[in-house]
Protein backbone atom coordinates (compact mmCIF):
# COMPACT_ATOMS: atom_id res chain seq x y z
CA UNK A 1 0.00 0.00 0.00
CA UNK A 2 1.52 3.34 -1.07
CA UNK A 3 1.02 6.78 0.48
CA UNK A 4 -0.25 9.87 -1.36
CA UNK A 5 3.19 10.42 -2.92
CA UNK A 6 3.22 6.92 -4.38
CA UNK A 7 5.97 5.68 -2.08
CA UNK A 8 5.61 2.51 -0.04
CA UNK A 9 5.43 3.09 3.74
CA UNK A 10 8.25 2.03 6.04
CA UNK A 11 7.36 -1.57 6.82
CA UNK A 12 8.22 -1.60 10.52
CA UNK A 13 6.45 1.69 11.18
CA UNK A 14 3.43 0.54 9.20
CA UNK A 15 3.24 -2.70 11.18
CA UNK A 16 3.50 -0.88 14.50
CA UNK A 17 0.70 1.50 13.53
CA UNK A 18 -1.41 -1.38 12.26
CA UNK A 19 -1.07 -3.04 15.65
CA UNK A 20 -2.22 0.11 17.44
CA UNK A 21 -5.17 0.47 15.06
CA UNK A 22 -6.19 -3.14 15.67
CA UNK A 23 -7.31 -2.41 19.24
CA UNK A 24 -11.10 -2.06 19.46
CA UNK A 25 -13.85 -2.32 22.04
CA UNK A 26 -13.89 -6.06 21.42
CA UNK A 27 -10.15 -6.53 20.94
CA UNK A 28 -8.71 -4.92 24.07
CA UNK A 29 -5.46 -6.85 24.38
CA UNK A 30 -2.97 -8.95 22.43
CA UNK A 31 -0.63 -11.78 23.34
CA UNK A 32 2.52 -12.44 21.36
CA UNK A 33 1.28 -15.70 19.84
CA UNK A 34 -2.15 -14.48 18.70
CA UNK A 35 -0.70 -11.22 17.35
CA UNK A 36 1.92 -13.13 15.35
CA UNK A 37 -0.80 -15.35 13.87
CA UNK A 38 -3.16 -12.46 13.09
CA UNK A 39 -0.51 -10.35 11.35
CA UNK A 40 1.44 -13.23 9.80
CA UNK A 41 4.63 -12.50 11.78
CA UNK A 42 7.13 -14.78 13.42
CA UNK A 43 6.91 -14.71 17.22
CA UNK A 44 10.24 -12.93 17.70
CA UNK A 45 9.18 -10.08 15.40
CA UNK A 46 5.81 -9.81 17.17
CA UNK A 47 7.56 -9.73 20.55
CA UNK A 48 9.93 -6.96 19.42
CA UNK A 49 7.12 -4.84 18.07
CA UNK A 50 5.00 -5.19 21.20
CA UNK A 51 7.87 -4.60 23.61
CA UNK A 52 9.05 -1.53 21.68
CA UNK A 53 5.57 -0.01 21.74
CA UNK A 54 5.34 -0.79 25.45
CA UNK A 55 8.74 0.79 26.15
CA UNK A 56 7.47 4.03 24.59
CA UNK A 57 4.20 3.93 26.54
CA UNK A 58 1.93 3.21 23.59
CA UNK A 59 1.13 -0.19 25.09
CA UNK A 60 1.07 -1.53 28.63
CA UNK A 61 2.43 -5.01 29.31
CA UNK A 62 0.61 -6.97 32.00
CA UNK A 63 3.29 -8.86 33.90
CA UNK A 64 0.81 -11.51 35.06
CA UNK A 65 -1.02 -12.34 31.84
CA UNK A 66 1.82 -11.31 29.50
CA UNK A 67 -0.69 -9.55 27.31
CA UNK A 68 -0.56 -6.01 25.98
CA UNK A 69 -3.16 -3.26 26.29
CA UNK A 70 -3.23 0.33 25.07
CA UNK A 71 -0.91 2.55 27.11
CA UNK A 72 -0.81 6.08 28.55
CA UNK A 73 1.09 7.64 25.64
CA UNK A 74 -2.06 7.39 23.54
CA UNK A 75 -4.04 9.22 26.23
CA UNK A 76 -1.47 12.04 26.26
CA UNK A 77 -1.61 12.38 22.48
CA UNK A 78 -5.42 12.29 22.41
CA UNK A 79 -5.66 14.86 25.22
CA UNK A 80 -3.28 17.22 23.44
CA UNK A 81 -5.19 16.82 20.19
CA UNK A 82 -8.52 17.50 21.88
CA UNK A 83 -7.24 20.54 23.81
CA UNK A 84 -5.97 22.00 20.55
CA UNK A 85 -9.44 21.63 19.03
CA UNK A 86 -8.43 18.67 16.89
CA UNK A 87 -11.89 17.22 16.26
CA UNK A 88 -13.51 20.60 15.63
CA UNK A 89 -10.76 21.72 13.26
CA UNK A 90 -11.18 18.55 11.21
CA UNK A 91 -14.95 18.75 10.74
CA UNK A 92 -15.57 22.52 10.65
CA UNK A 93 -14.78 22.94 6.92
CA UNK A 94 -17.40 20.32 6.06
CA UNK A 95 -19.88 21.85 8.51
CA UNK A 96 -19.30 25.26 6.93
CA UNK A 97 -20.15 23.89 3.48
CA UNK A 98 -23.35 22.36 4.85
CA UNK A 99 -24.27 25.53 6.74
CA UNK A 100 -23.76 27.64 3.60
CA UNK A 101 -25.71 25.24 1.39
CA UNK A 102 -28.66 25.02 3.79
CA UNK A 103 -28.54 28.52 5.35
CA UNK A 104 -28.95 26.76 8.71
CA UNK A 105 -26.75 26.05 11.71
CA UNK A 106 -24.75 22.84 11.22
CA UNK A 107 -23.85 20.79 14.31
CA UNK A 108 -21.58 17.79 14.81
CA UNK A 109 -22.23 15.87 18.04
CA UNK A 110 -20.50 12.87 19.59
CA UNK A 111 -21.94 10.22 21.92
CA UNK A 112 -21.56 11.08 25.61
CA UNK A 113 -23.36 8.54 27.81
CA UNK A 114 -27.11 9.12 27.61
CA UNK A 115 -26.54 12.28 25.56
CA UNK A 116 -24.78 13.47 22.46
CA UNK A 117 -22.44 16.44 22.97
CA UNK A 118 -21.90 19.21 20.44
CA UNK A 119 -18.19 19.38 19.56
CA UNK A 120 -18.45 21.74 16.59
CA UNK A 121 -21.07 24.11 15.18
CA UNK A 122 -21.13 26.54 12.27
CA UNK A 123 -23.89 29.08 11.67
CA UNK A 124 -25.26 29.60 8.18
CA UNK A 125 -27.59 32.20 6.73
CA UNK A 126 -28.32 35.48 8.46
CA UNK A 127 -29.44 34.28 11.88
CA UNK A 128 -28.08 31.55 14.22
CA UNK A 129 -30.37 28.84 15.54
CA UNK A 130 -29.62 29.84 19.14
CA UNK A 131 -28.56 33.04 20.86
CA UNK A 132 -25.80 31.25 22.79
CA UNK A 133 -22.78 29.12 21.78
CA UNK A 134 -23.67 25.50 21.05
CA UNK A 135 -20.29 23.80 21.54
CA UNK A 136 -20.42 21.71 24.70
CA UNK A 137 -24.22 21.51 24.80
CA UNK A 138 -25.64 18.11 25.71
CA UNK A 139 -28.67 16.78 23.79
CA UNK A 140 -30.72 14.15 25.69
CA UNK A 141 -31.28 10.78 24.06
CA UNK A 142 -35.08 10.96 24.13
CA UNK A 143 -35.64 14.47 22.76
CA UNK A 144 -34.72 15.90 19.39
CA UNK A 145 -33.33 14.79 16.06
CA UNK A 146 -29.69 15.49 16.91
CA UNK A 147 -29.61 12.79 19.56
CA UNK A 148 -32.16 10.41 18.00
CA UNK A 149 -30.07 10.15 14.82
CA UNK A 150 -27.37 8.49 16.94
CA UNK A 151 -29.35 6.49 19.50
CA UNK A 152 -31.62 4.95 16.86
CA UNK A 153 -28.66 2.97 15.55
CA UNK A 154 -27.81 1.37 18.88
CA UNK A 155 -29.45 -1.87 19.89
CA UNK A 156 -32.63 -1.77 21.97
CA UNK A 157 -30.64 -3.26 24.84
CA UNK A 158 -28.03 -0.50 24.66
CA UNK A 159 -30.75 2.14 24.69
CA UNK A 160 -32.38 0.45 27.66
CA UNK A 161 -29.16 0.72 29.65
CA UNK A 162 -28.45 4.31 28.64
CA UNK A 163 -31.88 5.91 28.56
CA UNK A 164 -34.48 4.27 30.75
CA UNK A 165 -32.73 3.85 34.09
CA UNK A 166 -33.62 7.40 35.16
CA UNK A 167 -36.63 9.72 34.86
CA UNK A 168 -36.88 11.35 31.43
CA UNK A 169 -36.97 15.15 31.47
CA UNK A 170 -39.86 16.96 29.79
CA UNK A 171 -38.59 19.92 27.77
CA UNK A 172 -41.88 20.87 26.10
CA UNK A 173 -45.36 19.52 25.52
CA UNK A 174 -43.93 17.75 22.46
CA UNK A 175 -41.32 15.76 24.39
CA UNK A 176 -42.11 12.03 24.36
CA UNK A 177 -41.71 10.33 27.75
CA UNK A 178 -43.29 6.94 27.06
CA UNK A 179 -40.66 4.29 26.28
CA UNK A 180 -42.84 2.53 23.70
CA UNK A 181 -43.42 5.79 21.81
CA UNK A 182 -39.72 6.66 21.94
CA UNK A 183 -38.75 3.22 20.68
CA UNK A 184 -41.23 3.52 17.80
CA UNK A 185 -39.62 6.82 16.81
CA UNK A 186 -36.18 5.21 17.04
CA UNK A 187 -37.27 2.44 14.69
CA UNK A 188 -38.53 4.96 12.13
CA UNK A 189 -35.15 6.69 12.15
CA UNK A 190 -33.31 3.38 11.81
CA UNK A 191 -35.52 2.51 8.83
CA UNK A 192 -35.13 5.84 7.01
CA UNK A 193 -31.56 6.74 8.01
CA UNK A 194 -32.38 10.25 9.24
CA UNK A 195 -34.34 12.08 11.95
CA UNK A 196 -36.54 15.17 12.06
CA UNK A 197 -37.80 17.03 15.11
CA UNK A 198 -39.70 20.19 15.89
CA UNK A 199 -39.98 21.59 19.38
CA UNK A 200 -39.15 18.38 21.29
CA UNK A 201 -35.98 19.67 22.97
CA UNK A 202 -36.26 23.40 22.28
CA UNK A 203 -39.80 24.55 21.57
CA UNK A 204 -38.53 27.28 19.24
CA UNK A 205 -36.35 25.17 16.93
CA UNK A 206 -36.56 22.39 14.36
CA UNK A 207 -33.78 20.11 13.23
CA UNK A 208 -32.84 17.49 10.66
CA UNK A 209 -30.13 14.97 11.57
CA UNK A 210 -28.26 11.92 10.31
CA UNK A 211 -25.95 9.42 12.01
CA UNK A 212 -22.19 9.44 11.54
CA UNK A 213 -20.56 6.02 11.26
CA UNK A 214 -16.89 5.17 11.70
CA UNK A 215 -15.83 1.67 10.68
CA UNK A 216 -19.49 0.65 10.61
CA UNK A 217 -20.21 1.85 14.15
CA UNK A 218 -22.33 4.92 15.03
CA UNK A 219 -20.31 7.54 16.91
CA UNK A 220 -22.62 10.56 16.86
CA UNK A 221 -24.66 12.68 14.50
CA UNK A 222 -24.64 15.68 12.23
CA UNK A 223 -27.61 18.00 12.09
CA UNK A 224 -28.88 21.25 10.69
CA UNK A 225 -31.20 23.39 12.76
CA UNK A 226 -33.18 26.57 12.54
CA UNK A 227 -35.21 28.88 14.74
CA UNK A 228 -38.91 28.80 13.95
CA UNK A 229 -38.88 32.53 13.32
CA UNK A 230 -36.93 31.89 10.12
CA UNK A 231 -38.88 31.41 6.89
CA UNK A 232 -36.39 29.42 4.82
CA UNK A 233 -38.58 26.72 3.34
CA UNK A 234 -38.72 23.08 4.41
CA UNK A 235 -35.52 22.09 6.18
CA UNK A 236 -35.95 18.56 4.83
CA UNK A 237 -35.18 19.85 1.32
CA UNK A 238 -31.53 19.69 2.41
CA UNK A 239 -31.58 16.00 3.34
CA UNK A 240 -29.23 14.99 0.50
CA UNK A 241 -26.66 17.61 1.58
CA UNK A 242 -26.94 16.40 5.17
CA UNK A 243 -26.49 12.72 4.30
CA UNK A 244 -23.54 13.48 2.06
CA UNK A 245 -21.83 15.50 4.79
CA UNK A 246 -22.44 12.74 7.35
CA UNK A 247 -20.75 10.27 5.02
CA UNK A 248 -17.83 12.66 4.41
CA UNK A 249 -17.25 13.18 8.13
CA UNK A 250 -17.43 9.45 8.76
CA UNK A 251 -14.81 8.87 6.10
CA UNK A 252 -12.61 11.63 7.50
CA UNK A 253 -12.67 10.10 10.97
CA UNK A 254 -12.20 6.50 9.84
CA UNK A 255 -8.68 5.25 10.42
CA UNK A 256 -7.11 3.06 7.76
CA UNK A 257 -7.86 -0.55 8.59
CA UNK A 258 -4.78 -2.54 9.55
CA UNK A 259 -3.60 -5.09 7.04
CA UNK A 260 -4.02 -8.55 8.46
CA UNK A 261 -3.52 -12.07 7.33
CA UNK A 262 -6.54 -13.62 5.64
CA UNK A 263 -7.27 -16.96 7.25
CA UNK A 264 -8.65 -19.82 5.24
Amino acid sequence: MADSSGRAPLQTVDRALSILLSFTERRTDWGVTDLAKEFDLDKSAAQRLLSTLAARGFLHADSTTRRYRLGPALWRIASTWERRGGMASLVEPLLAELADASSRTAVFALADGSYVRCVAAVDGGTSPMRDHPLVGELYPAHAGATSRAYFAFLSAGQRQQLMYHRPLAKFSDLTALDAAEIEADMQKVADTGWAYSEGEYDLNTRALAAPVFVAGRPIGSISIGEHKREQLGDIRDHLDDLLRTAQQIGGLLSAHAPQRRTHA
